[in-house]
């Protein structure tokens, strides 16, 4: 089966400012794909190449089997997009906005319009002008969903909304799931924990590392050691080991390739005096942070995330 969403080498530069470093990456048809990165990781500068808004500078990307940069005209009557600053037609009606849309759309579904109307609570006469952001976010969620696209692109989509608004977006948005690929870029760490399936990682214009959310799980620990006696850290410590630090009797570090039994050899080798290990699961937000921490120490650190050997994992993104 062929990836929704393939990429090689993708690169995108401003002059001289390199703002995607050259990315692989690979979104399975029917993933809920999220890309998180840090502001000015290069998130949307993705997502603009990838909808054709902007051109790559070096390398390719297909979207749905079609190199981006022929994506035009009816090739978009298979992808819904929205953006966090999208512009519309303010003096339209949310009632004119669908009327507006439907014939570009072969594929429009009245009834499943007039659910996502009912859904959303969309108030059809009124003008987009006079509408709060959420409604303005929600109108255009249903003028791309209700012709059912075979791949949702979202950027920031929940940024600014207040939770009621959120969870209605993505309950319409997991509804479609089972016949749309849905990629989205987004801050909110805890809503994409609830639903991703699938979660990478830009800093700095590379992709530091693509999961599927199970693996990712598996992968990261937060790690704690008891130790005999104070002990100062030991050189040349593993480099998946992220912000490794000594206080007193206890050690402690980010694990971000951990598997079971070879990760405590690895310890009692660095740490002879251990007397006790505890290796805990980490939210999706922890994970974001302690990886954006470390990428702000060093240059040989940053790299260290991108050389995590994996083997043995399955990896469809």
């Amino acid at each position: 089966m062929s990836p929704t969403i393939h990429t090689q080498n993708l690169t995108k530069r401003f002059g001289r400012t390199e703002v995607l470093r050259g990315i692989d990456l690979a979104v399975p048809e029917g993933a809920i794909y999220a890309l998180m990165g840090t502001n000015g990781a290069g998130k949307t500068t993705m997502i603009k190449v990838l909808m054709n808004i902007l051109r790559p500078s070096a390398g390719n990307a297909q979207v749905l089997g079609v190199a981006s940069q022929d994506l035009a005209g009816l090739a978009f009557n298979r992808i819904g997009y929205v953006s966090e600053n999208q512009e519309m037609p303010d003096s339209m009606t949310v009632g004119t906005l669908l009327d507006y849309m439907r014939p570009f759309y072969p594929r429009w579904d009245r009834n499943l319009e007039q659910q996502l109307v009912r859904q959303f609570d969309l108030p059809l006469d009124r003008k987009l002008k006079h509408l709060s952001r959420g409604m303005k976010m929600k109108a255009a969620f249903a003028s791309s969903l209700a012709y059912r696209p075979s791949l949702m692109v979202l950027d920031e989509p929940f940024t600014g909304l207040d939770p009621l608004v959120r969870d209605e977006l993505i309950e319409g948005l997991l509804e479609r799931a089972p016949e749309t690929t849905i990629f989205l870029s987004s801050h909110d760490l805890a809503e994409i924990e609830s639903f991703a399936s699938h979660v990478g990682f830009l800093e700095n214009g590379r992709m530091l590392f693509s999961d599927e959310m199970s693996v990712l799980s598996e992968r990261f620990r937060e790690v704690s050691i008891t130790l005999d006696a104070p002990t100062p850290l030991p050189p040349d410590l593993p480099p998946a080991w992220l912000l490794p630090e000594t206080a007193d009797c206890v050690a402690h570090f980010i694990a971000s390739d951990y598997r079971a039994g070879e990760t405590e050899r690895e310890i009692a080798t660095a740490f002879p005096s251990a007397r006790a290990v505890e290796a805990e699961p980490m939210s999706l937000r922890a994970i974001f942070l302690a990886i954006a921490k470390s990428a702000r120490t060093s240059g040989t650190q940053r790299s260290n995330i991108l050389q995590t050997p994996t083997s043995g994992r399955r990896h469809d993104a």
